[in-house]
């Protein structure tokens, strides 16, 4: 087979508030003919990620909006079927033409990555992949987590969460809590990826709930939420206390400016350092990352769970149901 025909998701309208499937459509493109040093892909699975969001959005941010009408790209994992460059075919390569079952363009945005026995291959999207390295700069990088430390994680069943709590662990924290929003995701945190306590936001405020699991207090939180999770954090930070704000997805959809934390003289009387990051500005600590995550990855002391949606035509409910917190762990669309 040529694989010459690529099935896309494209972007067709900006969305006001929560996406919808009107947003979006499906279209099929036929491919030019590979010219020398080019390599065509079949995707087994892509990513949706809270961050497109944002890129949906025609605003100033770090990463270009989305083109209308255009094919949306983002993480993806596939096969070579065809090159005309040193990567030879049959090589397992991640790149970034997302929303779509076959990509092709030049050999230097795809990087060859193992086949890891036992592991599908979508786990270089997400604990191996950009996943896991946000999770490990956000936490060693920005927060400067040390041994002894109590670290608390929001949006902690989700793919970056999951793996924050559990690098935590392995890099000696005293105590990691995190918040989920079913009482299922924070059964997972403590039976599955190793939290020592969990809560429930949907059962009662954060703000009340968070003071009885950190009775000695936090020295780094770890945000993917934002609103009302970073509130009570900074009601139960300590002195020196870090917080490395990683995302903010209780706001992504919103309409409307909602107020900003009420305790924000914390930072001044607790010495506290916010600091906000994104993952393009770290990509040098790749190799650090690969050194540390991938013996515990072999070790088998990582869980990750997957929450897959079959059929490239799904991307858009994937996303969709991503945003509304369906997912446990990363959520994949598996393409072929």
């Amino acid at each position: 087979m040529t694989f010459d025909l690529s099935t896309q998701v494209q972007l067709v309208a900006r969305p006001h508030g929560w996406p919808t499937p009107d947003d979006f459509r499906v279209e099929r493109e036929l491919l030019d003919e590979l010219a020398p040093g080019q390599v065509r892909v079949v995707n087994e699975f892509i990513s949706v990620d809270p961050y497109m969001r944002g890129r949906m959005n025609d605003a100033k941010s770090y990463v270009p909006p989305f083109q209308l009408e255009r094919a949306m790209t983002g993480g993806a994992v596939g096969r070579v079927v065809a090159s005309r460059s040193e990567i030879p075919v049959d090589s397992l390569v991640l790149h970034q033409q997302g929303w779509r079952d076959v990509a092709q363009g030049d050999a230097g945005g795809f990087q060859v990555v193992p086949r890891l026995p036992g592991a599908p291959s979508s786990v270089h999207l997400g604990i191996l992949g950009m996943t896991g390295l946000t999770a490990y700069v956000g936490l060693t990088t920005i927060a400067r987590m040390a041994p002894g430390d109590t670290v608390f994680v929001s949006g902690a069943a989700g793919a970056v969460g999951s793996a924050v709590g559990q690098f935590a662990r392995l890099l000696g924290a005293s105590r990691v809590v995190g918040s989920a929003g079913s009482a299922q995701k924070v059964a997972a945190l403590t039976s599955r990826y190793g939290f020592d306590a969990a809560l429930n936001y949907k059962d009662a405020p954060v703000r009340e709930q968070l003071p009885q699991l950190v009775p000695d207090g936090i020295d780094v939180y770890f945000d993917n939420v934002g609103g009302d999770h970073l509130q009570a954090a900074l009601d139960s930070m300590n002195r020196h206390g870090r917080v490395a704000l990683c995302g903010a997805i209780s706001g992504y959809n919103a309409t409307d400016r909602a107020p900003g934390p009420d305790n924000l003289t914390n930072l001044i009387t607790r010495s506290l350092t916010l600091e906000g990051f994104t993952l393009g500005d770290h990509f040098d600590k790749a190799p650090e990352f690969a050194d540390v995550v991938t013996p515990w990855f072999r070790e088998g002391k990582l869980a990750y769970d997957e929450t897959v949606v079959d059929g490239i035509e799904n991307a858009v409910q994937a996303f969709l149901d991503m945003m509304r917190g369906a997912n446990t762990g990363k959520m994949v669309v598996r393409v072929s």
